[in-house]
């Protein structure tokens, strides 16, 4: 199963300013998410990490 992590981030996308805004099911939820909340401006930006759940390696 694969979860999407929402984080808003400064222009540099520094992970030790990364906020975290929520886990989604698909990537399209989280474009959403992200634009309901006016996540992304000129000072800030979006990323959305991809994590596969229950994987053995």
């Amino acid at each position: 199963m694969t979860l999407f992590i929402l984080y808003q981030t400064d222009n540099w996308k520094t992970k030790s300013s990364r906020v975290f805004f929520g886990v989604f099911d698909s990537r399209a939820k989280a474009q959403d998410c992200a634009k309901y909340n006016r996540l992304q401006t000129n000072d800030s930006k979006i990323v959305i990490e991809e994590v596969t759940l229950n994987q053995c390696l």
